[in-house]
């Protein structure tokens, strides 16, 4: 269990109920300042890790299980679906996605295009549904396979994600790195070669949160 695994389930379980790290704190009955990027190492540099009694804390205040937690913490990339029930989520598909007008300018839904979808819940509003095309994700993603997008979800180095570029681009794909100056972007089919962006190329880029199977 390493200390970046257990903040990273944190952020999630916090972006999962619509709350900022800080915001989760406040709801656990904790300082404010206690998940702050800042507490998470000493000024030397050291290792600083959440107590048992704060992860208790913001376990009963969300109402997830240990479980579901511990999930986070090894990987998973959103609270199972079983437990979020079902809602209509807006849906268009992937080739569609690059056209003007379905995505405001913080890459948020917008528009009348777009179709309805039941689907697995989030409790991120602004969340949307994707239909992939192409091969390029293959063999997580296949062609018509539908995921699920959280604007609001962290995003971290090896996460599955959905990106849009100034030239109107829109894609799936696995984050490799960003800097403050670049980004690596990768396929998971071999097939397809890494792509690699100046940081404002990149307009926005949303987690993917779940995928259909």
């Amino acid at each position: 269990m390493r200390h970046d695994d257990i903040w990273r389930a944190i952020d999630t379980l916090a972006a999962e109920h619509g709350l900022s790290p800080s915001g989760l704190a406040r709801k656990a009955g904790l300082d404010p300042t206690s998940f702050n990027l800042s507490k998470r190492r000493t000024a030397d540099g050291k290792l600083r890790w959440p107590s048992t009694e704060s992860l208790a804390k913001i376990l009963a205040a969300t109402g997830a299980r240990l479980e579901e937690f511990t999930a986070l913490v090894s990987g998973a990339r959103a609270v199972p679906e079983t437990r979020r029930g079902r809602s209509t989520i807006p849906l268009i598909g992937m080739a569609q996605a690059g056209a003007e007008g379905f995505f405001d300018d913080g890459g948020y839904p917008a528009g009348a295009g777009w179709d309805q979808v039941d689907m697995p819940a989030t409790s991120d509003a602004n969340a949307y549904a994707l239909t992939i095309s192409g091969d390029s994700m293959e063999p997580a993603y296949r062609e018509g396979d539908t995921i699920i997008v959280s604007p609001a979800a962290p995003v971290r180095a090896g996460d599955r994600v959905v990106a849009r570029t100034a030239d109107g681009a829109v894609m799936a794909k696995q984050l490799i790195r960003r800097t403050a100056t670049r980004v690596q972007l990768a396929s998971l089919n071999p097939a397809h070669p890494e792509l690699r962006f100046s940081a404002a190329e990149i307009l926005w880029m949303h987690r993917i949160i779940w995928a259909s199977q």
